[in-house]
């Protein structure tokens, strides 16, 4: 099939502008989907230009996320306008809602470490102006610790409401 992406280079601009745009580091399978907004996108083709990438220094890898360097963001500067405005909108209408995703998560943190007498659970919420919560609470099992934290990363909200609830609420 046919697109506005015609050769490695078309690929490596775009894999440039996706990860400058996106909010944090993205696995392969995400940055590949991302990838795949145009039907002249060849997955091959895809993988060896982001291996390319990755070689020139253009991107970083850390762990199975891939980010974009200093030197990646001013390539993609200088070329993405050669990139169809049809493609980059395509990719900015398929980032939004992982870029808010991203945010959320990077908003909304839970860690269980082990303490002598049990498991730190550290619960942590915030906003675009800075920390709106955070607690720590311990757990006698990494189990309790694991689910607690699991919930509060499930309803961030409902957990932070409740808990001011309680405290505003007026005492009898």
């Amino acid at each position: 099939m046919a697109g506005f992406i015609h050769d490695k280079l078309d690929i490596k601009l775009l894999v440039l502008y996706i990860l400058d745009r996106a909010a944090a580091p993205i696995d392969f399978a995400t940055l590949t989907d991302l990838s795949m907004c145009d039907g002249g996108v060849d997955y091959f083709q895809f993988a060896e230009a982001a291996s390319e990438l990755l070689g020139s220094g253009h991107i970083a890898q850390d762990g199975e996320f891939y980010s974009i360097t200093g030197k990646g963001r001013r390539t993609c500067a200088a070329g993405e306008s050669s990139l169809s405005p049809v493609v980059r909108r395509r990719c900015d209408q398929r980032m939004a809602p992982l870029n808010q995703a991203l945010k959320r998560k990077a908003q909304v943190r839970a860690e269980v470490r082990p303490q002598p007498q049990g498991f730190d659970v550290c619960l942590t919420m915030d906003d675009d102006q800075g920390s709106l919560f955070s607690l720590t609470l311990l757990a006698s099992s990494e189990e309790d610790g694991q689910r607690i934290a699991r919930q509060f990363l499930q309803h961030p909200d409902r957990i932070y409401n409740g808990i001011l609830g309680v405290l505003l609420a007026e005492q009898d």
